[in-house]
């Protein structure tokens, strides 16, 4: 049994050890006295009441308890230095990094040409906007905020909110878009690889009577809108992107699919002052653009027939 409280100041020295392997490493690159390392590295071993480190031919090496130690130190390290960073940041205005994650369509047909406006508002912010879909922890800070196509499953430190109903309707190029509803089975289709044969698009066109001829499968939204604009194929696109696009047209009226999407972020984030400013600024764009996701906009003026 460890007979002292731990002493959370040595948790960068411990660190230290671990990366350099040495106490006279670790010393150097704290400034401090390698009798300083091996004093305190024994008072945290006698608090935890166990050995944390061996030393080898190699050097200091973590125990299979040290190591626990040492990743769970990491991350504690970790969220002391983004406190700092984030108390300071705090104080002097609305500027940092803020990490966004999304699916790259979202970035490349709806999201990019908006951020100037952004900037121009806020403009120490440096933003870091990273194609992804996959699911992120929160809690480990794998980014500031994730916009979803789906209501993920619940993290610890996971703040949700539903910022968009996003409506999905049938896209062709003119020679593919007059097609009557009971013949679009005919036709050529875009859709999805067999990897994503779980997503709502895909089940909507695998229930297609007769089943639909799907000539080209991909695995991006932004592959499948350029796809369907070269006159491939039809296919069922998101409306906010594809009603844009001068070279489709909608085939029908109403979207035949609504999603929902989801700006997602980090508890913590509702009380730093840029996230804030992220956030509320990312949920102003869904609202002012909510016709345009649930499929009510403008392509109604160029329809086909249905």
């Amino acid at each position: 049994m460890g007979t002292s409280a731990l002493d959370w100041n040595d948790i960068p020295l411990l660190l230290a050890l671990a990366r350099a392997g040495s106490m006279s490493a670790a010393a150097r690159e704290l400034g401090v006295d390698v009798s300083t390392i091996s004093r305190r590295v024994a008072v945290v071993e006698a608090a935890m009441g166990t050995r944390l480190f061996i030393r080898s031919n190699r050097g200091y090496e973590p125990t299979s308890a040290g190591a626990v130690f040492i990743e769970r130190a990491g991350r504690v390290a970790g969220e002391v230095q983004a406190l700092q960073a984030e108390t300071r940041a705090e104080s002097e205005g609305i500027s940092g990094t803020v990490r966004l994650t999304a699916v790259d369509a979202l970035f490349d047909h709806w999201l990019v040409v908006r951020l100037p406006q952004l900037l121009r508002r806020h403009p120490g912010l440096d933003l870091q906007l990273v194609p992804d879909d996959h699911n992120l922890s929160f809690t480990r800070r794998e980014a500031d905020f994730a916009l979803r196509v789906a209501q993920p499953t619940q993290d610890a430190a996971l703040l949700m909110r539903k910022v968009a109903n996003a409506g999905f309707a049938v896209y062709g190029v003119p020679a593919l878009a007059d097609s009557p509803r009971d013949q679009w089975s005919a036709q050529p289709w875009l859709g999805y690889g067999d990897e994503l044969a779980g997503l709502p698009e895909s089940k909507w066109l695998a229930q297609l009577q007769p089943p639909p001829r799907r000539v080209v499968g991909v695995n991006s939204v932004s592959t499948l809108i350029t796809a369907c604009e070269a006159g491939m194929g039809l296919a069922l696109l998101p409306c906010v992107f594809a009603d844009t696009r001068t070279a489709l047209r909608r085939v029908g009226t109403a979207p035949e699919l609504q999603r929902e999407i989801w700006l997602l972020s980090h508890r913590d984030a509702a009380h730093i002052r840029r996230f804030r400013a992220v956030a509320d600024w990312l949920a102003e764009q869904f609202e002012e653009d909510a016709a345009r996701f649930a499929g009510q906009g403008p392509s109604t003026l160029r329809q086909s027939r249905p």
